[in-house]
């Protein structure tokens, strides 16, 4: 058998990436454009969503009914502990330091160049130094 290139399908119960940047749960497959999506932790509402507009993360929650009530997802959701190991993840913490890094003050991003510059000086002799070496 041959794998195939996608890992990641749309089923009940994936956990999705909006692009508003909030996390839901897909309920159910409405047609082949869009689901209907819910995340009673994440402050998303209820609605059906098109899937151009989400991204598939490898999470899933485990043993959620088609068309599960909101109290119903939230039950699992906080069963399966999918958000913690969400919040563990590398996607977030990537996405989290995009976004700490877009609200740097004017101040902040001095700082940041600052120390950039100072670690430059240190690690350039350094690295020259080794490769003189392995020379």
């Amino acid at each position: 058998m041959v794998q195939g290139s996608f890992t990641r399908q749309v089923e009940v119960g994936r956990v999705v990436l909006l692009d508003t940047g909030k996390l839901a749960v897909i309920v159910e497959i409405i047609d082949h454009n869009r689901a209907l999506i819910d995340g009673p932790t994440t402050g998303v509402t209820r609605q059906a969503y098109a899937y151009r507009h989400l991204t598939l993360t490898p999470l899933v929650v485990k043993g959620l009914p088609r068309g599960a009530r909101q109290a119903t997802v939230k039950k699992f959701l906080e069963k399966s502990g999918v958000l913690a190991t969400w919040e563990q993840s590398a996607w977030n913490k990537k996405i989290e330091a995009r976004t700490a890094r877009a609200n740097l003050s004017d101040f902040d991003r001095f700082k940041v160049q600052k120390l950039k510059n100072k670690r430059r000086v240190a690690l350039g002799p350094a690295l020259a130094q080794a490769k003189k070496q392995q020379a």
